[in-house]
């Protein structure tokens, strides 16, 4: 998070992340060890904030205030803030309203409500590709009987895979502080080999079923 913001805005510190978080500017997801993460949409939703405090020096309340209605669906403006600048507010142009992510993705309504139920997306007005990506998934899932129900216990299995691959990767990284590499780039690299692994032993279970 940090270092796709810092370029921006280089002031940005964890403790100015979980100060906006403590204030409810912003809700980042958590796995089951703690770690926060964010979406594409929380990122957008940061930069506004940051953008509009440091460009037009608005109270936090007042930032709030205007995201909680645009949240509820309304049609908000900000004291002093050009309507051209407001719309990239949480980061719509990259994002899809709940009607859009049924039309994209070719869902019914009910999948979505319970993929939400499940814990396999997670609630909001805005959702971003990553949600469309797993409700495409799950209509395809459907045709085979499976429902969100049935495969709730992968977003659970995933959740452990993410505090595996952040545990692993924040230890390399305290043993190799020369490393130039991003923490990132190294978390989705061990994510890769993990999803690799994961692949290669449900083949080979189920070439076993067939022997």
């Amino acid at each position: 998070m940090l270092q796709r913001l810092s370029p921006e805005f280089p002031d940005l510190s964890p403790s100015k992340l979980r100060f906006l978080e403590d204030r409810h500017l912003v809700k980042p997801g958590r796995t089951p060890a703690g770690y926060r993460t964010y979406s594409h949409s929380d990122v957008e939703r940061l930069r506004f904030i940051l953008g509009v405090q440091r460009d037009h020096y608005l109270p936090l309340k007042v930032i709030k205030s205007y995201l909680d209605e645009l949240d509820a669906g309304g049609s908000p403006e900000l004291p002093g803030v050009s309507r051209v600048v407001q719309p990239v507010a949480v980061g719509r142009p990259n994002t899809l309203e709940r009607k859009e992510l049924i039309a994209r993705s070719g869902a019914s309504k009910e999948l979505v409500d319970e993929a939400i139920s499940q814990g396999l997306i997670s609630p909001g007005p805005l959702f971003d590709p990553h949600h469309l990506r797993v409700v495409e998934s799950l209509v395809q899932a459907e045709t085979f009987g499976l429902t969100p129900r049935h495969l709730r216990g992968l977003s659970q299995a995933v959740a452990r895979e993410v505090d595996l691959v952040c545990h692993a990767v924040d230890a390399k990284s305290e043993k190799s502080a020369e490393s130039k590499r991003s923490q990132k780039e190294l978390q989705r690299e061990l994510a890769d080999i993990v999803q690799q692994l994961r692949v290669a032993l449900v083949r080979q279970a189920l070439e076993g079923l067939e022997s």
